[in-house]
């Protein structure tokens, strides 16, 4: 019994299936959940058309004579439309998947039942127009994600004040977003929404944004977002969002007032366990309500499993998969390795992107994990200055004494796709020596991962 059918789900939902059990899978969204229907998938299919717009940005170094931004406009609705359109069609193909495999898929809601002696768990099932039934299970793994956090003073009203699940049903894009918060979630729409023309003001709590990056990555990336026109009020936090009619108006800790056409609160999560019955059943759950799991997805309870955002590890679609597989193949009997978060890369679809993997900055600097680093600017790669990239850079850690690679970080575009060999490097244990052997392509952004290795292979020979 899955209950929850987002990645951390219908991952799991495979995998079971595939090795001959009996699954069932209760989704109340539809088949990939929020992270595919509102979230995720929405989200960095609205960067994609943003990212068209970054294209004709400063075309007069390429030799390209045009009318640049002034000549092109954004059709809000139908970008949303798109991004709603791909949504769906995404969530059919996992519905296709799903159902081809044999997966009992019941659109609806579930809890856990009454406590049972042996080895089986109650599960209720409530479905959508129907009557709640018991079905017994031998394994159950809670996979129900998290949802925006709401402030009591700044509640979203899906016109002027929004979380990031509303924004797709705007029919234009607003005349100046005032985004509070300045997380993941926060940068990325601030950034996506800057490449449109929109006018932007993020109001950021800390002293800089993205506080739990990288920090040489995320000052990189502010001081883009300056360049580029965004306002930034840094050490500031939103007490209050008015909707006044035509607009909002954000009334700051410090009584200042910020006024704008639309705020979109980006403030965290909150996980989705509140109604899942955990605490009658004798599930361990944390005082913020993310249930508690071990490296292998297990609960406190034999037989009972959690993975992705409702539990608090990393909130990462493609670490909310790896937590429903490793539960499955465990509840199954399956060799199974442990989750490894050192070999987790992530991404923030910011432009330019930030990727990272492995070690961070604060750990070596702190003295938490001795390293050697090099970082090296983008500004001094042919491929980068053929495409115009002013902004950016590669971070390779290794270790000491051995010259094993255990960290990284890129900004740049398409980070996301150039964290990939580090990442290797780092699961495979290459070192310095061997990733600086290894012949790229000229010219590539990629070649100046080698050229990290290099210059830090140099650094242990002398």
């Amino acid at each position: 019994m899955i209950i929850g059918g987002g990645p951390g789900g219908y991952e799991a939902a495979l995998v079971a299936a595939q090795l001959g059990a009996d699954v069932t899978l209760v989704e109340a969204e539809g088949p990939g959940g929020a992270c595919v229907l509102t979230d995720c998938v929405p989200s960095k299919t609205f960067i994609a058309s943003s990212e068209v717009m970054t294209g004709y940005r400063h075309e007069e170094r390429f030799g390209i004579r045009s009318s640049g931004l002034a000549g092109v406009s954004v059709d809000a609705k139908a970008v949303n439309d798109r991004v709603k359109k791909l949504a769906l069609a995404q969530s059919g193909d996992i519905q296709t998947k799903l159902i081809k495999a044999g997966v009992n898929v019941v659109r609806g809601r579930a809890r856990l039942g009454e406590d049972r002696l042996g080895h089986t768990h109650q599960v209720l099932i409530t479905p959508d127009g129907g009557e709640t039934y018991p079905v017994d299970a031998s394994t159950v793994l809670l996979a129900t994600g998290a949802t925006p956090r709401v402030l009591p003073t700044a509640r979203p009203d899906g016109r002027r004040i929004l979380d990031w699940r509303q924004v797709w049903d705007l029919e234009e894009l607003p005349s100046h977003l005032v985004v509070i918060g300045s997380g993941v979630t926060g940068a990325e729409f601030a950034s996506a929404y800057l490449a449109m023309g929109v006018k932007v003001t993020l109001i950021s709590s800390r002293e800089r944004v993205m506080p739990h990056e990288d920090a040489d990555a995320a000052m990189a990336i502010e001081r883009v977002f300056r360049e580029r026109g965004m306002t930034i009020l840094s050490q500031s936090r939103g007490d209050a969002v008015e909707n006044t009619g035509d607009g909002v108006r954000v009334t700051l800790s410090d009584g200042s007032i910020v006024e704008g056409s639309h705020v979109l609160m980006a403030v965290g999560a909150i996980p989705n366990t509140s109604e899942l019955g955990l605490r009658e059943y004798g599930v361990d759950v944390s005082e913020g309500g993310y249930v508690t799991v071990d490296r292998v997805s297990r609960t406190n309870v034999p037989g009972i499993y959690a993975a992705g955002d409702c539990t608090g590890v990393l909130p990462l679609a493609s670490v909310a998969a790896m937590q429903g597989r490793i539960a499955i193949w465990h509840a199954m009997g399956e060799a199974v390795a442990p989750l490894r978060l050192r070999t987790v890369s992530a991404n923030v679809f910011t432009d330019p992107e930030l990727a990272t993997v492995g070690v961070s900055q604060n750990e070596v600097d702190s003295g938490r994990f001795p390293a050697r680093q090099v970082m090296l600017p983008l500004t001094g790669n042919a491929r980068a200055k053929m495409s115009g990239l002013q902004d950016g850079f590669v971070k390779l850690f290794c270790r000491p004494a051995t010259g094993q690679i255990v960290g990284g970080v890129v900004v740049a575009p398409k980070a996301s796709e150039l964290i990939l060999p580090i990442t290797m490097a780092i699961e495979n244990n290459l070192t310095v020596d061997q990733l600086a052997h290894t012949i790229t392509i000229y010219p590539s952004l990629s070649g100046s991962i080698a050229e990290a290795a290099r210059q830090l292979m140099l650094h242990e020979i002398q």
